[in-house]
């Protein structure tokens, strides 16, 4: 996709990841490359950031004798998913009026 995520969007998309079931990163970069070539060291800052904004907690794992870090989404983190959310449907719409307002649909 030519289309750039920024700090906010990649914020949304990481917690509503998250949201559907605790996760770890490289699941969470995989999902997230659908739609952006974000680098998966790329996303260790984004989970830090969330993370430290109360929006997720972590937990670890033995996986294949190594510990393997899950997120899980808080309280908090939901009520901020929805903020996005809501706002995303704002600017969504917006964005497709200014960008749809001259072509035909027939």
């Amino acid at each position: 996709m030519i289309y750039q995520l920024g700090t906010v969007l990649t914020d949304a998309i990481v917690l509503s990841i998250i949201e559907k079931g605790d996760t770890y990163g490289y699941a969470i970069t995989q999902q997230i490359k659908i739609v952006t070539d974000m680098k998966d060291s790329a996303l260790y800052p984004v989970l830090r950031r969330l993370q430290q904004s109360g929006f997720l907690t972590t937990y670890d794992r033995p996986w294949q004798g190594r510990n393997r870090r899950y997120y899980r989404i808080t309280e908090q983190g939901k009520r901020q998913l929805t903020f996005f959310r809501q706002q995303w449907v704002a600017y969504r719409t917006e964005i497709e009026r200014m960008l749809m307002e001259g072509e035909n649909h027939e």
